[in-house]
């Protein structure tokens, strides 16, 4: 089961490195997210291949409050099954407005999300990567640059089609070298720069 995000390091439960940025309105959360995908994800060249589905325009993004755990958990499964059904999709960002701004909160929140995908028969067919504004990997510093692959202007849950990422994988001659290439870019670009670019994002409330 090949992986985008996550596959050097792992998140630990963490959380002192707090945006001071409200969560506010699902409108919002979504300019924000697309300026995040456009300008850092692509921008940046985090995921070598997601500029390939915002230029087709196949990323669906989903504003959802994670104020009741189950709710959020419903919504996900829900869009679990319009993937099934709609081929024009191939990854969808489900926002998690709020509830979930404490990291260590999310990451309860993600491992009942891989839990379900599991027991609802999706292991296999699609992929889930986490993002958040506090994200911290096991072993690192809050203040490595290396956090910033994961970390985002909202807690998000990323669902990915498993045929999908296999597909795009196939097209790079060493995929295995993408998280470590990722590493030390973040690294050389260091706090500051990553920090500004990020809090632009965080300021955009315009876009599509």
């Amino acid at each position: 089961m090949p992986r985008i995000f996550n596959t050097v390091l792992q998140p630990i439960h963490a959380g002192s490195f707090h945006w001071q940025i409200a969560m506010t309105d699902a409108v919002d959360s979504l300019h924000r997210t697309r300026a995040w995908v456009e300008n850092f994800v692509v921008g940046l060249d985090i995921c070598p291949f997601a500029r390939r589905e915002l230029e087709r325009d196949s990323i669906r993004y989903v504003p959802v409050s994670a104020a009741s755990p189950e709710q959020a958990l419903l919504a996900l499964i829900d869009e679990c099954q319009r993937l099934d059904s709609d081929a024009s999709i191939e990854t969808t960002l489900v926002v998690l407005t709020d509830g979930a701004e404490v990291f260590d909160d999310y990451l309860d929140l993600l491992g009942l999300a891989e839990a379900l995908l599991d027991d609802q028969g999706y292991e296999g067919v699609y992929q889930l990567a986490s993002f958040h504004p506090d994200y911290c990997f096991d072993g690192v510093a809050e203040d490595d640059p290396a956090n910033y692959t994961n970390r985002s202007p909202h807690p998000m849950l990323h669902l990915l089609r498993e045929a999908g990422v296999e597909q795009a994988l196939s097209r790079f001659a060493h995929p295995e070298r993408i998280p470590e290439r990722n590493v030390e870019t973040l690294r050389r670009l260091g706090n500051r720069a990553l920090a500004e670019r990020l809090l632009a994002c965080c300021r955009s409330t315009g876009g599509r």
